[in-house]
């Protein structure tokens, strides 16, 4: 079952994972979620993980066929009972939630098609990456029900609420400049060089102090919706972390020294 989400790790500590079911444009169904919250879990406690970057499997070499996720497997849909319906709502909301606070940045590579639920996990990611043939969009009105893993939550604190209420109310599909120009998007490349942008941006990350960046992450995931009271004494606690490590007293060593810093996240 683990080949339906495929992993590849790069010596500099980047993560990629590949939804595997091209077939079924990497739609979701409750293995593929299974597989996929388990690795996540996992990064958690490996210590030399520095950035993860989700992207979706090929289906041929024509772009205009290539799918990131289309969302919620309908074929298997269809065979589920409500209570079933219920715990994969269950599942995937829990999932994606994993993805949004995992220790490390997570970049989506967004390729091909994303609906419903993979424009959702998109939204969990830290930072999203488009090709220019990419089509995205939560559809999930348009079959007569909700976005149900986080969409009608974390879309509108990243294009506005405006914006999202237009888009999920129209279930309306965008491409890849829209998507940028009303800042889902933070790129868009050409589709052949849509994972090299993303390893560049990941690599960009890991050569920073992996315990300043978690600590980053964490203020930021839960400081940005709290009040300014609250927000940034939690700013203080998450530096408060990074001031007794070997890194810290390393990027001075280094800034003293003239060189780059090695960083070991201790």
């Amino acid at each position: 079952m683990s080949d339906i989400l495929l992993q590849e790790r790069t010596e500099d500590g980047i993560l990629v994972l590949t939804l595997n079911r091209p077939d079924a444009m990497n739609c979701f169904n409750f293995d593929l979620l299974a597989v996929l919250a388990d690795v996540i879990r996992e990064a958690n406690f490996d210590m030399d993980l520095r950035c993860i970057i989700i992207t979706g499997a090929k289906a041929g070499d024509e772009p205009k066929k290539w799918s990131f996720s289309t969302g919620a497997d309908l074929k298997e849909r269809r065979t589920l009972t409500p209570d079933q319906v219920r715990r994969f709502i269950f599942t995937i909301r829990n999932t994606f939630t994993a993805v949004e606070q995992v220790r490390v940045p997570v970049i989506a590579a967004i390729n091909g098609f994303a609906f419903g639920g993979g424009t959702e996990l998109s939204l969990a990611c830290d930072i999203r990456i488009a090709s220019s043939n990419v089509i995205m969009g939560l559809t999930e009105t348009s079959l007569a029900i909700i976005p149900g893993a986080g969409g009608t939550q974390r879309l509108p604190r990243i294009v506005g609420i405006a914006k999202a209420k237009e888009l999920i109310y129209t279930a309306r599909r965008i491409n890849a400049q829209t998507a940028l120009d009303i800042g889902l998007v933070s790129k868009v490349v050409e589709p052949d060089k849509l994972l090299e942008a993303a390893l560049e941006l990941a690599r960009e990350i890991a050569k920073n102090g992996p315990i300043g960046v978690a600590q980053a992450k964490f203020a930021l995931n839960y400081g940005s919706e709290a009040s300014l009271g609250v927000a940034l004494p939690l700013e203080s606690k998450a530096y408060e972390v990074t001031i007794p490590t070997k890194d810290r007293l390393e990027a001075l060593a280094a800034f003293v020294e003239k060189r780059k810093p090695v960083f070991k996240g201790e």
